[in-house]
């Protein structure tokens, strides 16, 4: 059973687990979100139960200039509170994800889901004509090109990077365990990238 890109951010939406994971649970669920829910409960994957879907109206917008100004980065994190936004760990957060943003060159989107299906396909489809896969079997292919086309969307994705003061932990990981260590919903809502000389 095929599983769609938005079968995938429905139970990202409802767990807060990441994409792969949610992928993984639909697969072995033939598709049933709330199997898939009850599945990775099971695997005593962390649910964030009642936090994802609550308003995070508030939040701070945080610049960060790296050593010599040629990159600068402008980035929005949202929260419930005021008083959570205006907290030191919440500012400390803000600048330690747009120095990670200015580390990651390759960083265009926040989430996989974020990425368009054309971007996707485009990526597949290179993949695919690739003269190193020209004589494998069809499904040994499609496996090959899966993973490819998987690890180029993780390179360029935020939340899949990982944290460049812990690298034992990615950004997810990172943004979840704020989450659960603040007791509100915190989210990476977008970012800009401005290299001196670059369009």
């Amino acid at each position: 059973m095929t599983i769609t890109p938005e079968q995938v951010k429905n139970l990202r939406e409802k767990t807060g687990v990441g994409m792969m994971l949610c992928k993984e649970a639909l697969t072995e669920t033939s598709g049933d979100t709330e199997k898939a829910i009850l599945w990775l409960r099971q695997k005593g994957i962390s649910i964030a139960d009642g936090k994802i879907g609550k308003p995070t109206t508030n939040g701070r917008i945080g610049s960060y200039v790296h050593t010599g100004g040629r990159i600068g980065i402008l980035i929005e994190v949202l929260c419930e509170t005021d008083f959570l936004a205006n907290s030191e760990e919440f500012q400390t957060l803000v600048h330690n994800l747009g120095m990670q943003v200015a580390a990651c060159p390759s960083v265009s989107y926040v989430n996989v889901s974020d990425i368009s299906q054309e971007f996707v396909d485009s990526e597949t489809q290179l993949e695919m004509s690739k003269d190193d896969l020209a004589k494998k079997p069809e499904a040994i292919r499609q496996r090959i090109v899966e993973g490819r086309v998987n690890k180029k969307l993780k390179e360029i994705t935020l939340l899949a990077q990982p944290f460049i003061k812990d690298t034992s932990i990615t950004i997810e990981e990172l943004m979840k365990s704020f989450s659960a260590k603040v007791g509100e919903n915190v989210l990476i809502k977008r970012f800009i990238r401005l290299d001196l000389g670059h369009e």
